[in-house]
């Protein structure tokens, strides 16, 4: 991909700009264009990894996803073969929308490309080929979503229908009841789970919140856009501090493979004026993420976006993941619905959280710990709170970061009989410094957890009730990459190995845990000291501040800090 110069006076961070990421959307769409059919209908991106859906949906995934990046580029040359493609794919080429189907994800794309360039596209079309691409298109207003953040899509077909008149009641319709549904699963301060359960991953900020923001945006609704844009602007307090410094969001939750559409809450906070980030920071944020990406072989050598993370990686991907399924990175470009005279791309690049301090931050909703170190611009997030139907690593493990991913050897684990799995996990709270809960490992145990942290060092403790006596004990910790030490000490019932052995009742396992980029950090031992008093009580002593002790009883847990000596 061929890119502008880095421009290092108003981008000190990244060197990126407007014209970078416009280069970037360019590209981006020229790469995809030779794999349209000649109807422009369909867009059939090489790639051995079909999604579930079959390979018509797969190129109806293509066309919607990529359309979406033009809208948000306004290029009236791609928007033309674009309107091409739509008179051919609402004249029989496209799959109906169907209850629970792909088309109806592809749906909520197309009608929002619509409704953003109804001027440059829609208007523009003749009035048969209007009137098929509505009636294709309210088949989502009645088609049953998924109980998820696919309950989004009929409202953002329904906007769209609304806006031009088309079965306005039953647009409406949609529209309030896919809103009542994702209403149930706010959680308070600008979280939302993605359907019931703790699934709590970034479809919080690419879908929960984008689409009734939008939505609100888009139709003048100051009364929807003051609840919706209140809430984006809380989550962005704690959104901003899950990229580290390098540029990386926090490798966690499912469709990791959309990259960059990370960066879409942090632009929409700024197009609607509801974000508490300061202009430049925006912009070093959203610019970090896009050139952490294209730096690492997010782009192949024929300029398309890979199915994986940096370049292609098969475990990231989901059943539904096709081809195209990369491309909704494309919300990412949101930002340049911005004017270039907007302060989000003119102002001086500003640091973001994990550049600025060391910090430790509890967010309650999804009951999670962010630890970051500015020294190397790590952010560790501590997993006291997110699990998803079934054991996923990317949702079950106890520790995520900006710089490693799950492995299959069980990273951040407590494994107890064999067994790593980590279901039914129940949130216990979250402090200064601290996080618990309790989860249930293998068939009978449960295991309350809690880790305390400091600068880059972690204490885990992990007590294990309902095993048999002599059932093993194994804790892991970071698998670290190239550049990082992680580091893994026993402190309490546990031998060099990180293994230990229950007893009769309760047994108490602690380790010392570290990730980090920096050279000269002094010896873990030496950080911090463990006390064990009783079989419920735990103190911790850092030695440059002061200590926290923490009890387990049958309720969860209670974390009080210690008076300094």
């Amino acid at each position: 991909m061929q890119l502008p110069p880095e421009d290092r006076r108003p981008s000190p961070r990244t060197g990126y700009t407007r014209a970078h990421w416009e280069a970037a959307a360019d590209a981006l769409l020229a790469a995809v264009e030779p794999y349209a059919t000649p109807d422009r209908a369909l867009y059939h991106l090489p790639g051995d990894h079909q999604s579930w859906s079959g390979h018509l949906s797969d190129g109806l995934e293509g066309y919607a996803r990529t359309l979406l990046l033009a809208a948000f580029r306004r290029d009236e040359t791609a928007l033309q073969r674009y309107a091409d493609g739509l008179a051919a794919g609402v004249s029989g080429v496209w799959p109906r929308i169907e209850d629970r189907g792909q088309p109806l994800v592809e749906a909520a794309s197309i009608a929002l490309a619509l409704r953003l360039t109804r001027p440059l596209l829609w208007d523009r079309l003749d009035d048969a080929v209007r009137q098929r691409a509505a009636a294709w298109l309210t088949d989502a207003l009645t088609a049953e979503p998924w109980p998820c953040n696919w309950e989004l899509f009929p409202v953002t077909v329904g906007g769209f229908l609304a806006e031009i008149g088309h079965r306005p009641e039953a647009a409406h319709q949609a529209i309030d009841h896919g809103l009542a549904r994702v209403e149930e699963w706010y959680v308070g301060d600008g979280w939302y789970t993605d359907g019931d359960g703790r699934k709590f991953d970034y479809y919080n900020g690419w879908a929960m919140h984008l689409y009734p923001v939008l939505h609100a945006w888009l139709a003048g609704d100051e009364k929807l856009l003051d609840l919706y844009g209140g809430r984006l602007e809380r989550h962005l307090a704690d959104y901003a501090r899950l990229f580290g410094g390098d540029g990386a969001p926090m490798h966690q939750g499912r469709s990791l493979t959309y990259r960059f559409a990370t960066t879409a809450p942090l632009w929409l906070g700024a197009l609607t004026g509801r974000t508490p980030l300061a202009p430049g920071e925006t912009r070093r944020l959203a610019s970090g993420a896009l050139k952490y990406f294209l730096d690492r072989g997010a782009v192949d050598e024929r300029g398309l976006l890979t199915l994986g993370w940096h370049g292609p990686d098969p475990a990231v991907l989901q059943g539904y993941s096709g081809p195209a399924s990369p491309y909704w990175a494309s919300k990412g470009f949101l930002g340049l619905l911005l004017p270039p005279d907007h302060e989000v791309w003119t102002a001086p690049e500003e640091p973001g959280p994990a550049e600025r301090a060391d910090a430790v931050t509890p967010i309650a909703a999804p009951n999670w710990l962010l630890q970051s170190t500015s020294s190397d611009g790590v952010v560790r997030l501590h997993n006291h709170g997110s699990e998803d139907v079934r054991y996923d690593p990317y949702y079950t493990r106890l520790g995520y970061s900006t710089v490693t991913e799950p492995s299959a050897a069980s990273d951040n684990s407590v494994i107890v009989g064999g067994d790593p799995g980590r279901t039914h996990i129940e949130p216990l709270g979250v402090g200064e410094g601290w996080a618990a809960s309790r989860h249930t490992a293998g068939r009978e145990a449960r295991v309350t957890s809690a880790v305390l942290v400091r600068g880059a060092v972690e204490v885990r403790a992990f007590l294990v009730a309902g095993a048999a006596p002599g059932t093993p004990v194994r804790v892991t910790g970071w698998a670290a990459g190239d550049g990082l030490r992680a580091e893994l000490l026993p402190a309490v019932n546990l031998d060099a190995e990180l293994t230990g052995v229950t007893g009769e009742g309760e047994t108490l396992f602690v380790a010392l845990v570290r990730l980090t980029g920096a050279t000269d950090a002094e010896p873990l031992a030496d950080t911090v000291a463990v006390h064990v008093e009783g079989e419920r009580e735990l103190t911790v002593r850092w030695h440059d501040g002061p200590g926290l002790r923490v009890r387990w009883h049958l309720c969860g847990v209670d974390v009080e800090p210690l008076a300094q000596d």
